[in-house]
């Protein structure tokens, strides 16, 4: 018996042998290796984030390429250049992610990536930061490149909980803040999780600011590095800030003739400036010029000559793109999929049909200013 165990492993150890020795003779006669790094770099940085992530899983050299630092710093550099719409699209149990062009998202070739998720979990997802997104479902938060479809699973926290994703560029790390959610309670636990270091796991925080976070109520916002949230300070709605790099907690009041209890909208970023609109009594759009000294500016305008679009009576604001041009959606679903653009500066609507995204959703959102990434998400063990 013995014998004939040995016989089996070294047979398998003969195949998987042979099966490494195609391999690299495979990869040796390759005319690719010929091709210096520079011109190699740059061809794979013409390719969409979804093919790159296929052939990482053609060859070690292509693997070693697409993972390095600086292939992925080359291809966020002209990605960043050129950012697309994100559309998230909710179907029969799955979730399908849809990018365009923001120039001229009518006519642009569109990406498409659909991933399979529990269809008994509704995920909320955040706005995209530097090309990964977040989900998150009471105990469960997934992070994900929507570019090539790549999904992990966090490790769960005990209790309920807020999450938010940012991005540190000066030690070019992504983290998630978690902040523990009770209903009418001051969060008492806040905990990071870095993605990409070795130990996988959550730290905790010190916050001194405590404050209640509504659930739902806002998916974040990360701006160079700080990620932004509303959270209630006792009976005062404010705006909590958290320097991803110090890991420090701090507040930002929200201007003294807001309305406690008014309708703002998610936060958003505005020409590189937090911002929130607000569509109550008027319109208007508020921006924080100066966070260090709590200077608030605000925007007002009319949305009166929208009425006139057949069958709209409502739209949900969606976000800013990165020229300052707002973004509106009609509140439900229609055929063909359509968006409206207001330029502030100009006084100019546009409404914005995209083709192709389907027929019968059952929910659709839309992001804005997102880059197209060709990371390779680690697993977490």
């Amino acid at each position: 018996m013995k014998k004939k165990k040995k016989t089996i492993e070294k047979k398998s150890l003969q195949c998987v042998t042979r099966s490494q020795k195609k391999r690299e003779e495979s990869e040796e006669n390759d005319p690719f290796r010929m091709i210096t790094l520079d011109l190699k770099m740059e061809i794979l940085m013409k390719l969409p984030a979804k093919s790159v992530a296929k052939l990482n899983f053609v060859s070690n050299l292509f693997s070693s390429m697409i993972r390095s630092k600086e292939f992925t710093d080359l291809y966020m550099a002209r990605s960043s250049t050129r950012p697309r719409l994100l559309f998230r699209v909710y179907r029969e149990g799955l979730h399908f992610f849809h990018s365009c062009s923001q120039e001229n998202p009518s006519y642009d070739h569109r990406e498409r990536v659909s991933i399979t998720l529990n269809p008994n979990l509704d995920y909320v997802f955040s706005q995209p930061v530097r090309g990964l997104i977040c989900g998150r479902k009471d105990s469960r938060v997934l992070i994900g490149n929507p570019s090539t479809g790549q999904f992990i699973t966090l490790p769960r926290v005990r209790t309920g909980q807020v999450w938010f994703l940012g991005y540190e560029p000066v030690n070019d790390v992504y983290k998630v803040l978690c902040v523990t959610e009770k209903r009418n309670q001051v969060s008492e636990e806040h905990q990071v999780f870095i993605l990409g270091a070795q130990r996988q796991q959550w730290r905790m925080v010190k916050c001194n600011h405590p404050h209640i976070v509504p659930p739902y109520q806002s998916t974040g916002l990360c701006i160079n590095g700080v990620v932004y949230y509303y959270g209630w300070i006792r009976t005062k709605r404010s705006i909590i800030s958290f320097d991803l790099r110090s890991e420090e907690f701090n507040l930002v009041n929200l201007p003294d003739d807001v309305k406690r209890g008014d309708g703002y909208s998610d936060l958003v970023n505005y020409h590189g400036k937090v911002a929130f609109f607000m569509d109550c009594n008027g319109t208007l759009l508020w921006v924080l010029e100066d966070a260090s000294k709590q200077e608030w500016s605000k925007v007002s305008f009319l949305i009166s000559a929208w009425e006139g679009l057949p069958g709209l009576d409502r739209f949900l604001f969606c976000g800013a793109l990165s020229t300052g041009e707002l973004i509106f959606t009609p509140d439900s679903s229609r055929n063909p999929f359509y968006f409206i653009s207001y330029d502030l500066k100009e006084n100019i609507t546009k409404k914005v049909v995209v083709q192709g995204i389907g027929d019968n959703l059952t929910e659709i959102e839309i992001f804005c200013d997102h880059v197209e990434s060709p990371m390779v998400l680690s697993n977490v063990s």
